[in-house]
């Protein structure tokens, strides 16, 4: 027993050591709560309370449960893979097996993911004649989950206008369907688990005597229906047989409660402590993740949020170093700094899966991909998809290429029924046959299909040809406007309940077509034989620009990479480097969290966890100016780096360098090779401008007798100065 319970602080051994009874354990980022947890399970059974089939242990990840069995095994002379130890949905699953006759369904049921869920309500929807347009699949599934995810079935959901009445119309005849077919979805486990216990007193009561302990992980992330199924099981409120009821071990961090957005229920912390009337909780305090100065920071920030049980993280690791600041010109200045940074880094010895790049929304990956494309530096994109592999841009890219080249069989093929216009699939085989017979593309083997096929396909080509023509002429960034509006895709994506993120992932394409060509040194319009300087038009430039970036410099599997992820993403992880980007108002905190009353906390609490994720150095990047709908605007700092502790922060200039490239300079001149190219510069045709890798904007004033450039340098590169009549004029 003593070897069990060696290296486990005070408030981790009083936690683990609690006697029989309900408590809530508040485990700051990093504070060894995993110990806690498991070592509490093996206490439990070791001193023989009670045994390893008495035990229910709640996660919220397979890898957690599969992290808890395996410390269990190493701690205890048993096999705990019998235990009751999964996620919420693995342990319904479970229950639901057992009792299938009881819940209602076949003993063969099958579990919908969240794919299959949407599938199954397309065709649900089809099948109705409903029209999707009017009620997208996906928003209905978001509809129906939410619901079910408040215990909510369709037959007891109110309806307060029409639109809602047949929305709830819909989720009855899901639940028809669903039934008719022996499937469940996630959010179906839960309740269906939940409404077999209720109803079936004997059941309910043999768990509530079997299961004397129960244990939760992240009770932060729980929503109401989990907590309402963990009152259930552990006789909470309800009538039970004498010694019947389990003990609520509940361990969490309402400071990293970040998803209400999935239905997590911060409140159900402080409904525990009412409902159980909790005499004490037990805060775990001690941090053994991070340097002094990181969590200083941490606690600072937090401080500011109301609603909170409260805690202070410290650490015995000593203060580390000051949590390093940087102001960039723009976005890309931000993202060349934190590519050159992690040069740095790496030469001092740092591994490149050790240093995690962060931002709060997807759309920001697109200018730190590129800048470590460019740079040659492997990266991987944690828990999502590569900006220029994600579906929406992938969509806008097809109809991109099919302006270009409308022979393009798989640009054609992928959005001919996307955004859905009707097209089914025995149309698109009849048109395959019919290119195939004739030897052309699907394009042109539409124009003379007959029939049903014919007639549904000729909307889609009129569609393309009418993108062909606008297209001419336009500038690569009107273009590409063009194609997301025209399409459809914009007004598919406004009714999605993921489209806002989708939404901001074309508008940075839009910013990637206008970057492209800064990039490249053209000003948006064809030379006179057309061609850019990439050697092509402007668009077919920009689509093989964006090709190559899909393919090269994603980290292989088991190569050392940088880590790119969304703050959410990087819940549970932790990294000796950390860059926070994009810490601007309206960014992060993002300006729709911030009208939203509560929002701003949860914002806060973003943040929190952001900056617990760092071990040993962190970095928090903004920029002056970022790209919004193709066209740079002024941005201001983040609110949260106001409340920082200045004593905590360095701030850090750009490094001079030795390719041409320049410190910040507020005035003066510096003459150069005369060149297209002149020192990390590029000049465009139309205007005498040019720009310094590193964002200073200058212009050229002339040639001297020695064939050198006299430069002028903008302050800042704020302003773009024109050169006119051999004067300088600021625009």
């Amino acid at each position: 027993m003593s070897d069990l319970l060696a290296h486990l602080n005070p408030p981790q051994l009083a936690a683990v050591t609690l006697p029989a009874q309900h408590a809530l354990i508040l485990a700051g980022a990093g504070s060894g709560k995993t110990r806690v947890l498991t070592t509490r399970i093996a206490w439990l059974i070791a001193s023989g309370q009670v045994g390893p089939h008495g035990i229910l242990a709640v996660t919220f990840t397979n890898k957690a449960a599969k992290e808890m069995l395996m410390r269990l095994a190493a701690m205890l002379p048993i096999n705990p893979r019998g235990m009751w130890i999964g996620t919420f949905h693995g342990l319904c699953n479970r229950l639901l097996r057992a009792h299938h006759q009881a819940a209602g369904l076949p003993a063969q049921f099958q579990i919908l993911d969240a794919a299959d869920q949407l599938s199954a309500i397309k065709r649900l929807l089809k099948n109705l004649g409903v029209d999707e347009e009017r009620y997208p699949a996906r928003e209905l599934m978001h509809f129906i989950n939410a619901h079910k995810e408040q215990g909510v079935r369709a037959a007891q959901a109110e309806a307060y206008d029409q639109y809602t009445s047949r929305r709830v119309e819909l989720y009855a005849a899901y639940e028809a369907q669903c039934q008719r077919e022996g499937v469940v979805d996630f959010a179906e486990l839960l309740l269906r688990a939940d409404e077999l216990l209720r109803r079936n007193e004997p059941l309910c009561h043999h768990y509530q005597a079997r299961f004397r302990h129960i244990l939760v992980d992240e009770f932060q992330d729980t929503n109401r229906l989990q907590y309402e199924w963990l009152k259930l099981l552990a006789g909470h409120g309800n009538v039970t047989p004498e010694g019947a009821g389990a003990c609520l071990f509940a361990v969490g961090d309402d400071d990293q409660s970040i998803y209400a957005f999935r239905g997590a229920e911060i409140g159900n912390m402080r409904d525990l402590q009412r409902e159980f009337q909790l005499a004490e909780v037990i805060r775990l305090e001690q941090n053994y993740r991070s340097h002094g100065n990181i969590l200083d920071a941490a606690n600072a920030l937090i401080q500011q949020n109301r609603s909170r049980l409260g805690k202070k993280l410290w650490t015995e690791a000593g203060a580390g170093e000051a949590i390093r600041v940087f102001t960039g010109w723009s976005d890309d200045d931000e993202a060349r700094f934190i590519v050159a940074e992690i040069a740095a880094l790496v030469g001092s010895g740092i591994a490149r899966d050790q240093i995690a790049l962060l931002y709060r929304s997807n759309a920001q990956s697109r200018v730190l991909e590129h800048e470590l494309y460019t740079r040659g530096v492997a990266y991987r994109v944690h828990g999502g998809l590569r900006f220029f592999d994600r579906q929406e841009i992938r969509h806008a890219l097809a109809y991109l290429r099919l302006i270009a080249n409308p022979d393009d069989d798989t640009a054609f093929a992928r959005v001919v029924n996307f955004p859905p216009r009707g097209i089914g699939s025995r149309s698109i085989e009849v048109l395959a046959e019919a290119a195939r017979q004739a030897n052309t593309s699907l394009f042109r083997a539409a124009a003379g299909l007959p029939g049903k096929a014919g007639s549904s396909t000729a909307k889609f080509t009129a569609l393309l040809e009418q993108l062909r023509a606008q297209a001419q002429g336009r500038p690569l960034a009107e273009v590409v406007e063009l194609a997301i509006e025209q399409s459809g895709l914009r007004q598919h994506y406004l009714n999605d309940r993921e489209g806002r993120d989708r939404l901001a992932n074309l508008d940075e394409l839009l910013n990637a077509a206008t970057a492209f060509l800064a990039d490249e040194g053209d000003d948006g319009e064809a030379s006179d034989d057309g061609q850019s300087v990439a050697g092509a038009d402007p668009l077919t430039a920009f689509l093989a620009h964006a090709s190559l970036e899909a393919g090269e410099h994603q980290a292989g599997d088991g190569q050392a990479a940088v880590q790119l992820m969304t703050v959410h993403a990087a819940k549970g992880l932790e990294f000796d480097v950390v860059f926070i980007t994009g810490l601007e108002q309206g960014l992060f905190p993002h300006e729709n969290a911030a009208r939203a009353g509560e929002g701003i906390e949860e914002e806060r609490r973003l943040m929190y966890v952001a900056v617990t994720r760092a071990r040993r150095q962190l970095y928090l990047t903004y920029a002056q100016q970022r790209m919004l709908h193709g066209q740079r605007r002024e941005c201001l700092p983040s609110l949260f780096l106001d409340e920082l502790p200045a004593a905590l922060l360095r701030r850090v200039e750009r490094p001079s360098t030795a390719n041409g490239r320049l410190s910040p300079v507020r005035g003066g001149s510096a003459t150069w090779p005369q060149a297209r190219t002149i020192g990390g510069l590029r000049i465009g045709r139309s205007v005498h401008h040019a720009r310094f890798g590193n964002g200073v904007v200058v212009a050229l004033e002339g040639s001297g007798s020695d064939g050198r450039a006299q430069v002028n340098f903008a302050e800042h590169g704020m302003k773009w100065l024109h050169l006119a009549t051999a004067k300088l004029t600021a625009t």
